[in-house]
């Protein structure tokens, strides 16, 4: 229970849990953002100048989207851990937590003085959460990473080619932002555990290791087929409408001659260069070029009608603002709207599969050490030493 006499629930099940959040930018972030939306007390670790994510982009006070984002629902503590003093403090709240999140390079954390072995000694409980870019051993786990780097390592850049033919990164931080669930799925896997094993344990992740794990079936198939796969679902794809641009796509051969129906082209359903989902796949410049012009004849609402009344898999690319306001995205709350200090409202996805409507109440993301006095003071630190912590420049807050 917790000290408020209230237990874990559906909507809050991490109730009672608590995290050291040392991380920045946006994957490690994520993960404790997701365990603060189920009901953890996350308490965010930041140096004096901040998580660098609080720069990344256009600023709103000591905020950017991404810091505004993926900060909700935690509470802020500034620890310069260049001072001894601070470093004393991080080790006094990780022997009194269950969960430390840290995105150093693989040897910093320990050259502090915050690697797992010397915590897990006073605390045989915590589990304790790396990630990184490549991983905490191999020969590449002490190289710089990001997201695109990700990307582009693990394969998804090669597979993600334009019409121009150039291979291209994925336009949102998807590794970073799959790194975060897989950490957080991995979290609630080791809470399990350590409820019957008795003990924590180290677990590390990678951007690198999880954008491949993104990638599913793709290394099976390039493999199977020789490095030269053919395309799934050919003429699956996007196409420009007389008014904007769709989305069509088919998985099964019947989709297939039932949109050659919807586009008037029964021609194309009966060729024999398109019989099947390999012939079509190896006549795919032909084929597509042929769906292109037909497409191009009517409006997205014109061909979306008539598409979906032959039960052919399409919708309308929208970009963020109107799937903000998509009649279905409004009906079913798929979205959260925060009000934040300095920045005005953020949204963001609620997040898949979290029971009831908690999400809805997470505290906006916070000021840069905006908890530090109460933080220490709920971890049993005296006013006097609070006050002795700040002069010396170890703890810094509002």
């Amino acid at each position: 229970m917790t000290h408020d006499g209230m237990g874990p629930t559906h909507e809050a099940p991490y109730r009672g849990i608590r995290v050291l959040d040392f991380g920045q930018g946006i994957a490690s972030p994520y993960c404790g953002a997701l365990l603060a939306a189920h009901g953890a007390d996350v308490i965010k670790v930041e140096p004096p100048e901040g998580d660098w994510s609080r720069r990344l982009g256009t600023t709103y006070g000591r905020h950017t989207a991404i810091s505004s984002v993926f900060n909700r629902g935690k509470r802020s503590l500034c620890l310069d851990l260049k001072s001894a003093d601070a470093r004393a403090v991080a080790q006094r709240l990780a022997a009194d937590s269950d969960i430390f999140i840290e995105g150093f390079r693989p040897g910093v954390a320990a050259r502090l003085g915050l690697g797992y072995e010397e915590l897990s000694r006073e605390n045989p409980r915590l589990i304790y959460l790396s990630v990184s870019g490549f991983g905490q051993v191999g020969p590449s786990s002490d190289r710089p990473c990001s997201d695109s780097v990700a990307q582009a390592f693990a394969g998804l850049v090669s597979i993600n080619r334009g019409d121009d033919g150039i291979p291209h990164r994925v336009g949102t931080p998807i590794s970073d932002v799959a790194t975060g669930a897989y950490a957080f799925q991995a979290i609630g896997t080791a809470l399990f555990a350590r409820a019957s094993v008795g003990a924590g344990r180290w677990i590390d992740i990678s951007l690198t290791q999880t954008t491949a794990a993104l990638l599913g079936h793709k290394f099976a198939e390039f493999m199977l087929e020789g490095g030269a796969p053919r395309a799934l679902n050919v003429p699956a794809g996007t196409y420009r409408s007389k008014d904007g641009w769709l989305m069509v796509t088919l998985v099964n051969e019947p989709q297939y001659q039932r949109l050659c129906a919807v586009l008037g082209r029964s021609d194309l359903a009966a060729d024999p260069r398109f019989s099947n989902f390999a012939k079509r796949s190896d006549a795919a410049d032909v084929l597509i070029a042929e769906v292109r012009a037909a497409l191009l004849t009517k409006t997205t609402s014109e061909w979306l009608a008539a598409l979906h009344a032959a039960d052919i898999i399409a919708e309308r690319i929208l970009d963020p603002g109107e799937w903000l306001a998509a009649p279905h995205v409004t009906a079913v709350h798929g979205a959260v709207k925060t009000e934040t200090p300095g920045v005005g409202p953020v949204y963001a996805a609620r997040t898949p599969g979290a029971a009831g409507f908690a999400e809805d109440m997470l505290s906006p993301s916070p000021d840069l050490g905006q908890h530090s006095r109460e933080v220490l003071r709920d971890n049993g630190y005296a006013e006097a030493d609070i006050d002795a912590l700040y002069e010396s420049g170890a703890v810094i807050g509002t």
